[in-house]
């Protein structure tokens, strides 16, 4: 078969979620499948060298404006004239008009959920506005046209099935995320300190990967620091990567923590490649987020050896299982209270590294990709 995959934003420098996700997965079915071809559909961007083309791996550099523009005229039509026999979306949404069997990665649903729209009325950016209203009108026409929905968790997959309607198992699939092979406790001291040369980092601090969008719970976190903080006598610093310090200084004057900002580093964006040494130096991970289809951050914490907190919402328990401490995400006091609890008691700490590495270990790209493979392969039946 020729199948052809979208990875619009994989060539963009600041790699998130879905852009992780393509990377990795692809990476990873390059070297299972020698005998398929593959043509990769990616606007073009400066970080081109994180994908090479292999014998049966080609990749289509396709200009063509706004992403609703790309995806809707300029990938249907390339992949057509490319030969694609099944195209498969990774990035929540696809063509509407598309004569080529779909595959869709939905990666969750969120943007549809009255909850969250209530909550990102007034905090989100308007880029994050006009993605979620994009996904929003296109991801319904798309429902009765595509051959296979894939998610990323038993917990997403039972939202989907619901939202939508969705009873039959053949047209919804879900295959978990993995996390990278170069996620491991960092122990050299030379790139332990570079890392901690290059950001900044103290010597003692929780690290939270924070952005604008208000599923991540950036408030309720420096909340909860907030409250650590005056309950505790400690020297603990605050890290957050991939947030402003304009943002940061907005939430903690609107929660009359002004003095909490000389207990708070921003380091900025920091590459997928460089996450390893900054989690392995932190005491703890916080992950409480109000809402995840799958959360990747908390694997790969867990397999720097990091003991995690995150959310007992949505897949965040079905990801971490029993190896990382589960809070409500919603009372600030409570992630305080774990905060304090896994700080001071070693014991207890060690226990979760233990548990968060071999929970970590369950979870692989490779694992992922043949998941895939084998979805292609049975709607590749179909076809001859």
């Amino acid at each position: 078969m020729r199948i052809g995959i979208e990875a619009q934003r994989l060539f963009r420098e600041k790699k998130h979620g879905m852009d992780i996700f393509a990377l990795e997965f692809i990476r990873s079915l390059q070297k299972i499948d020698q005998e398929n071809e593959y043509v990769i559909f990616i606007k073009p961007d400066k970080d081109d060298s994180v994908l090479k083309e292999t014998g049966n791996f080609k990749i289509a550099r396709l200009a063509g404006g706004i992403y609703p523009a790309w995806e809707q005229y300029a990938l249907p039509e390339a992949a057509k004239k490319a030969g694609c026999q099944i195209l498969h979306c990774t990035g929540n949404t696809g063509p509407i008009i598309c004569k080529i069997p779909m595959i869709i990665t939905l990666h969750d649903i969120i943007y549809m959920e009255t909850s969250y729209i209530k909550l990102l009325t007034g905090t989100g950016t308007p880029y994050q506005k006009f993605g979620n209203n994009y996904r929003k009108f296109i991801v319904p026409r798309l429902v009765n046209k595509v051959r296979k929905f894939i998610t990323v968790s038993q917990a997403e997959k039972q939202r989907i099935a619901s939202f939508f309607n969705i009873r039959d198992d053949n047209r919804l699939a879900f295959v978990y995320n993995g996390v990278g092979e170069h996620f491991r406790p960092v122990t050299y001291p030379m790139e332990l300190q570079l890392a901690k040369n290059r950001y900044g980092l103290p010597d003692n601090f929780f690290f939270f990967l924070g952005n604008t969008d208000p599923k991540k719970n950036v408030k309720g976190t420096l909340q909860a620091f907030s409250t650590f903080v005056t309950q505790t006598d400690n020297d603990f610093q605050l890290v957050i990567a991939d947030y402003d310090q304009s943002n940061v200084e907005i939430i903690l004057k609107e929660i009359g923590a002004m003095s909490l900002m000389n207990r708070i580093l921003l380091t900025g964006y920091i590459p997928n490649i460089s996450l390893p040494a900054v989690y392995s130096l932190s005491t703890l991970f916080l992950y409480p987020s109000l809402r995840e289809s799958f959360g990747i951050p908390i694997l790969e914490a867990m397999a720097c050896g990091v003991p995690v907190i995150t959310s007992n919402l949505s897949s965040m328990p079905e990801v971490a299982g029993e190896a990382a401490l589960l809070v409500d995400p919603y009372l600030p006091g409570e992630i305080a209270d774990a905060m304090a609890l896994l700080s001071a008691d070693v014991k207890l700490r060690d226990q979760y590294i233990a548990k968060g590495l071999l929970q970590a270990a369950k979870f692989t790209w490779k694992s992922t990709a043949s998941n895939i493979l084998n979805q292609y392969q049975e709607i590749g039946k179909g076809l001859t």
